[in-house]
């Protein structure tokens, strides 16, 4: 037998334009997000046209459920399936975009509303409760704006 891998240890990648165009490609777990869109560059679909082509593959940036991979994760930290077909987004852009605080204010914001939430239960076996003291206690259940990373 030869040393070829099997399909079980591929990860397929089904990329997306903004356009809507898409194409499939294949990668081993070891593959860097840089290495995927240095080879997307580098064979370039012929049903893509010129259409956002660049001119380097320095610029092509991968999405994945919402989020800007970084060149040096691997397919395999993502724990993609492998064997199976996974989407992605790729687009052109010369930069990440900046770390904001959004994600430490929803996590605070998940974080307090969890506070309320367990506030809520107590005051709820009480039958002194006071909405005077904990004007927000009577908001039940998580936010509907958390996200979970």
């Amino acid at each position: 037998m030869g040393s070829k891998s099997s399909p079980s240890d591929i990860i397929n990648l089904k990329l997306i334009l903004v356009s809507g165009r898409t194409a499939e490609f294949q990668f081993r777990p070891t593959t860097t997000a840089s290495d995927v869109a240095k080879h997307v560059f580098e064979n370039w679909p012929e049903d893509w046209g010129n259409e956002q082509r660049v001119d380097r593959y320095e610029v092509l940036r991968l999405i994945y459920q919402g989020r800007f991979l970084h060149g040096n994760v691997t397919l395999g930290a993502l724990r993609l399936q492998q064997g199976k077909t996974t989407v992605m987004h790729l687009v052109p852009r010369e930069n990440l975009p900046e770390s904001t605080n959004g994600d430490q204010k929803r996590k605070h914001k998940h974080d307090a509303n969890q506070e309320r939430t367990a506030d809520h239960s107590q005051n709820a076996t009480s039958p002194h409760r006071s909405d005077a003291t904990s004007p927000n206690s009577s908001t039940p259940g998580c936010c509907e704006g958390c996200v979970i990373f």
